[in-house]
């Protein structure tokens, strides 16, 4: 369920250092709940995700466990466990129940997310 729009706008969400690696924070952009990753496997990368689980019915990606699954990296989310791949959003149990991605960034030290 990749958002396919055109970035016309990026907002920045805060400085990349705000975020303790190989974890996530929620951001409020245009009244939506993103949840937004800083995962640094050797190089640091940043991953943006809706924050609603639709398994759960909660708002608590933003607070799950970063790791993998093969090749792909996942969040799991804090209460039922299911995988969404960071990437692509899709939601690895369950692929009818996969999340919206936004494209995100570094630059000049601080995570920009597109909208």
């Amino acid at each position: 369920m990749h958002r396919d729009i055109q970035t016309d706008h990026w907002i920045a969400v805060c400085q990349l250092d705000d975020i303790v690696p190989n974890t996530g924070v929620c951001a409020l952009l245009n009244g939506a709940q993103v949840a937004v990753f800083h995962v640094d496997d050797g190089d640091s990368r940043v991953f943006a995700i809706e924050n609603y689980d639709p398994n759960s019915e909660a708002s608590v990606l933003s607070r799950g466990l970063v790791g993998s699954v093969g090749e792909r990296i996942v969040v799991a989310s804090p209460i039922y466990k299911q995988h969404f791949d960071l990437q692509t959003g899709e939601c690895l149990e369950s692929p009818a129940h996969s999340v919206g991605t936004y494209p995100a960034r570094i630059a000049d030290g601080k995570v920009w997310v597109g909208l």
